[in-house]
């Protein structure tokens, strides 16, 4: 099962003051520059459709979202990494996952602050920050600000559907093994 959500429909004023400030949090917590957006390419439309499930695809490019606690990521506890469905650009480690009890997998930080770009989304009367990612533009979920404060203080509440796992034994052969340090607990 799918909602869907009106994602990206920002306004100006205070809404945008929330965006720059989990954006400015964002920067303070995680480096850039460590996923080199050169390496993954958006395929185009009509493969989108081919590689995707009709839910993956109304999640990643129709701004869906799954329902609670029905993602197959949620609760994985593998260590690993999380990259984007459609492109395979890395997104979110392992190491900085967390149980919120959402029912949606939450991070509390991107693997690279430059490959989740925030939005506002104004819609359903709610102010929220939307992640996309950088080189797909794929819907990811949402990020809020009330995450672990030790760690930041961000949630970043993500669908699985946006996402495949790269579990830590598999990252080398599929081409991720830069990555793997920052996989680990």
């Amino acid at each position: 099962m799918l909602s869907m959500t009106a994602c990206g429909q920002g306004s100006q004023g205070a809404e945008q003051k929330d965006a720059a400030r989990v954006r400015a949090r964002a920067e303070q917590i995680t480096a850039g520059g460590i996923v080199d957006p050169e390496k993954y390419s958006k395929p185009s439309e009509g493969e989108i459709k081919a590689m995707l499930t009709a839910e993956q695809y109304t999640v990643t490019q129709a701004c869906g979202t799954e329902l609670p606690f029905s993602g197959a990521y949620n609760s994985n506890h593998e260590p690993g990494l999380y990259v984007d469905i459609v492109t395979g650009e890395p997104l979110f480690s392992s190491a900085d996952k967390f149980d919120s009890g959402s029912g949606w997998p939450s991070f509390t930080k991107a693997i690279d602050r430059d490959v989740v770009i925030k939005y506002e989304d104004n819609s359903y009367g709610m102010k929220r920050v939307e992640v996309r990612s950088r080189v797909g533009d794929t819907h990811l979920g949402h990020v809020f600000e009330d995450g672990p404060a030790d760690k930041g203080g961000l949630r970043y509440c993500i669908n699985s559907l946006s996402l495949r796992f790269i579990p830590y034994d598999k990252m080398e052969e599929e081409g991720y093994g830069e990555f793997m340090p920052l996989c680990e607990s």
